[in-house]
């Protein structure tokens, strides 16, 4: 069945498309700064149309995996079910964004208690990483190219672990059988996609890697061509050995030691990774942190996620009546973009692992904080670079970071017969994580999401590395509630630290401007990190340029490719949208 309907798929979304789907400038990260207008060249952008399904759907980054998906809720899975072979799936065909070799944040909604958990699987560091893990000798950060290659920034993979404490909680079908269409399909073969062939002509370290050069790369050394049906071995026998013997064979016994060993006696760049970080390992079951927006609640897993910075963000944007401003005008992305100054500066001071430091997380997501320091918006003028509040219960003096974020993960959607949901979000990190390629999978580089410098001018980071520690993320899978205590939306994307902007921007323009969930996820992106007003180049937001510099904007046009995947509540059953900017689709029964 699956493999019949697989290829179906394959001609139906890849040799018809290839020829329009993604080319380089959209395929190294969330964004690439430019400032000239967009060139006269295929941008990526694909439009896509609502979804609609009466029982159950699945939003995701590659058409095969939202098959997957479906092949398991059609089977009697559960969200969480479907959510397990989406992922591996993704892991196989876009493995520069997420897989194993990560780590995630799960959201799960349950239809019949009406409750939401929250799954913490983010990578650790080792007990052996100190805080000056990427100073160079002379106390200053590494070149974050140096930093990023090799064992040195490999965190402790948590995605397996949290996908098996949410199967053993919210799981209907038998373990193996969710490895059975990722196991198919590395041995069947699946379509390079001219986004992943981007990734690969792009990267400079993977052709230099014999294992990676066998499965992504042509003799003559380029990658090979769009459309070649790639087979991944090595992957195949891991997924056999972890659908068989459970995520224990991955983090112990031999696989754990080659992974180990990899990482370790990397020939340039060796990390600190042990066989006891690896066993020790221990993926969270916590609360969900919920804030109000407006009439709704939203859900997200707490810190390290970048939720605590979405909720944030649209407190300071609530006292604005967001509703009767057009979505496209100047005062719209003045407000947003002047919010994210505020959100963002307050994020670079104060946020991190909370069983680390010290968070005033209450302060910082309070509305009353949050309305007083909305205050600092001008209606006529930027603010420019926002400094950081004082909320309440801050009790240390943290000095802001410096962590560079990067953009390659993957989020997905997905609603089962029975209303449950699942909103994830994983990552490698950045574009094929480490470049470290054990058995056809790539380990991430999460430990540069860490602040590289510990302290700043006498004062401690917050975000700074220290064993066992959880780095900073903006990953945001959230869940939507109506006043009726409904589910109204799932949402969440890649994107690095523009995720927050990218998710915020979906909710208000869903939300307040009423827009449906297809159209809320293509509408431009655009805000500010607490540096320049970005705003996505070639899109109807670029024409407010001109007006927002004379507000005294910095202004830079932004190739944005944020992934999100979104499922809405319909009036006869579900509406789903993927980003018009990558290969994702939504598609229900």
């Amino acid at each position: 069945m699956f493999e019949h309907k697989s290829r179906l798929i394959l001609i139906a979304h890849f040799f018809r498309g290839a020829a329009i789907y993604f080319v380089a400038a959209f395929a190294s990260g969330a964004y690439a700064q430019l400032e000239s207008p967009a060139p006269e060249q295929p941008s990526g952008y694909q439009s896509k149309v609502l979804a609609h399904a009466r029982k159950y759907m699945v939003a995701a980054a590659h058409p095969l995996a939202v098959e997957a998906g479906l092949q398991i809720l059609d089977r009697g899975g559960s969200a969480t079910d479907a959510a397990i072979a989406v992922q591996l799936v993704l892991n196989l065909v876009e493995p520069q964004a997420s897989g194993i070799g990560g780590g995630a944040f799960i959201m799960h909604y349950d239809a019949k208690t009406k409750t939401s958990s929250a799954y913490d699987g983010r990578e650790t560091a080792p007990a052996a990483a100190t805080p000056d893990l990427f100073l160079g000798r002379d106390g200053k950060p590494m070149p974050f190219r140096d930093a990023v290659i090799g064992g040195r920034s490999v965190g402790v993979p948590g995605l397996l672990r949290a996908m098996e404490m949410a199967h053993a909680r919210h799981g209907k079908l038998p373990w193996a059988a969710l490895f059975t269409p990722a196991i198919q399909l590395t041995e069947q073969g699946f379509p390079l996609t001219a986004r992943v062939h981007a990734h690969l002509r792009n990267d400079q370290v993977l052709p230099n890697d014999v294992n990676a050069r066998a499965i992504y790369y042509a003799p003559d050394g380029g990658p090979k061509p769009v459309g070649t049906l790639l087979k991944n071995p090595p992957f195949a026998a891991v997924l056999k050995r972890i659908a068989k013997e459970g995520p224990d064979v991955f983090y112990t016994g031999t696989l754990a030691a080659e992974i180990v060993a990899a990482v370790r006696g990397h020939a340039t760049n060796p990390g600190t990774l042990s066989l006891e970080d690896m066993r020790d390992y221990r993926a969270r079951q916590v609360e969900p942190l919920c804030r109000a927006y407006r009439v709704y609640v939203l859900c997200g897993p707490p810190l390290p996620s970048g939720a605590a910075s979405v909720f944030q963000l649209l407190q300071l944007l609530e006292r604005f009546d967001l509703k009767s401003m057009r979505p496209h005008s100047t005062e719209a992305l003045h407000l947003f973009s002047e919010a994210g100054r505020l959100a963002f500066a307050d994020r670079e001071r104060y946020l991190g692992d909370p069983q680390f430091v010290r968070v005033p997380l209450d302060g910082l997501i309070d509305p009353a904080y949050n309305r007083k320091r909305s205050e600092l918006i001008r209606a006529e003028k930027t603010m420019g670079r926002a400094e950081a509040g004082v909320p309440a219960n801050t009790t240390i003096a943290f000095a802001d970071g410096d962590a560079i974020e990067q953009a390659s993960t993957s989020h997905l959607s997905i609603v089962d017969g029975a209303g449950n949901a699942v909103s994830m979000t994983s990552s490698v990190e950045g574009s094929f994580g480490s470049r470290v390629f054990v058995h056809g999978f790539f380990l991430n580089n999460e430990l540069t999401d860490f602040s590289m410098l510990p302290t700043r001018n006498g004062m401690p980071v917050a975000n700074a590395i220290y064993p066992g520690k959880r780095p900073r993320s903006a990953m945001s899978p959230l869940l939507v509630f109506d006043v009726d205590k409904n589910l109204r939306l799932l949402i969440g994307s890649p994107g690095g630290p523009a995720i927050i902007n990218f998710v915020a921007k979906t909710l208000v323009a869903h939300l307040d401007w009423g827009m449906d969930i297809q159209a809320a996820i293509a509408f431009p992106n655009f805000g500010s990190r607490n540096g320049p007003t970005e705003l996505e180049r070639g899109t109807s937001v670029e024409t407010m340029a001109g007006a927002l510099q004379a507000m005294g904007h910095d202004v830079r046009l932004i190739a944005f490719t944020s992934g999100l995947h979104g499922i809405a509540r319909g009036r006869d059953g579900w509406e789903g949208g993927a980003d018009p900017r990558r290969e994702g689709i939504a598609k229900g029964r």
